[in-house]
């Protein structure tokens, strides 16, 4: 087994204000540890790879091609493959949460 904790997570900002971690990388997914700061977008994007996930705190408004979804502390999500999505922090406070993607990513397309 592996064993892994949130705060062991080496956060990288991968656009501005936008920070993702590698949690666990297994052979048929992986999952990551996100942070957007206040005002930051994700940039739009689209990848192969289905994508689940979960707030942990905070809010983000998810951006897809048929409109806006506000996630909150609590909802989980999902975006198909090749689904183009992107998501902006318009709160105040950090937007925290798991993804888990399949099959596994290590880099994202989009990094600036």
């Amino acid at each position: 087994m592996e064993h892994r904790r949130t705060v062991d997570a080496t956060l990288e900002e991968v656009a501005d204000g936008v920070y993702l971690g590698d949690l666990s990388t297994g052979d048929r997914a992986s999952m990551k540890y996100w942070r957007v700061e206040p005002g930051a977008t994700l940039p739009s994007h689209r990848h192969e790879h289905e994508q689940i996930g979960y707030v942990l705190r905070g809010t983000l408004t998810a951006i897809v091609d048929d409109g806006e979804i506000v996630l909150e502390e609590g909802d989980a999500y999902r975006f198909p493959s090749n689904e183009r999505h992107g998501a902006e922090n318009r709160s105040d406070e950090p937007a925290v949460g798991l993804g888990v993607l399949s099959p596994p990513r290590t880099e994202p397309e989009w990094r600036e």
